[in-house]
């Protein structure tokens, strides 16, 4: 998956993220320097859990969604309209 090279992301990149992801990505998220990110880490005060497999820090999007307060993807007038025309063929 390809981000945008800007300094934050958007809700769209947002929804689209993996399971888990790097610190940099998280960062961006957060709208915070890596250099910022890894001091935060480093310290132990990173507003998410941090994962470390092996030598790579590894964020939860999850969590990642819950400090950003961002409860749920948002629904829209084609997400209802496809689920309604997908139900339609079960009738």
């Amino acid at each position: 998956m390809t981000l945008r090279t800007g300094p934050t992301l958007t809700f769209p990149e947002l929804f689209r993220l993996p399971v888990t992801v790097d610190l940099r990505t998280a960062a961006r998220a957060l709208g915070m320097s890596p250099g910022t990110a890894y001091r935060l880490v480093g310290r132990g005060v990173f507003p998410c859990p941090v994962v470390r497999p092996g030598h790579r820090y590894r964020i939860p999007t999850s969590a990642l969604m819950r400090v950003l307060e961002v409860d749920s993807r948002p629904v829209s007038l084609d997400d209802v309209e496809a689920g309604a025309e997908f139900a339609g063929r079960f009738d």
